[in-house]
């Protein structure tokens, strides 16, 4: 994995999981909640979403982070394309499945 996937899947687990308030606290708890989330196999480790994403779409990510969404785990990812399209993808951090048929947010 290159060097700014590593950081980005580590700024992916400590993003906002949907704790209210916010504070250096709200963050250490959201990063605590995603790692046990992780440890326990209750999400799919961020390096397996993106090769799924880079075979599926080619690109280099930009941005990813783990949200709750009405109680699921999702990984949202941004991938620059080679043709300089911006995608956004999701795909469900449980079961590691994409959960929109066709990119979101194409533009260049």
């Amino acid at each position: 994995m290159k060097a700014s996937a590593l950081v980005i899947a580590a700024v992916a687990l400590c993003a906002v999981l949907g704790a209210p308030g916010g504070g250096a606290s709200a963050d250490e708890d959201d990063h605590d909640r995603a790692r046990r989330a992780l440890e326990s196999g209750e999400i799919k480790p961020l390096r397996d979403i993106l090769a799924h994403a880079e075979r599926a779409h080619g690109g280099r990510l930009i941005e990813a982070e783990l949200e709750n969404e009405h109680g699921r785990m999702v990984y949202e990812l941004k991938l620059l394309t080679v043709e300089g399209r911006l995608v956004k993808l999701y795909y469900d951090a449980r079961s590691g499945l994409p959960l929109n048929g066709e990119p979101r947010g194409d533009r260049k």
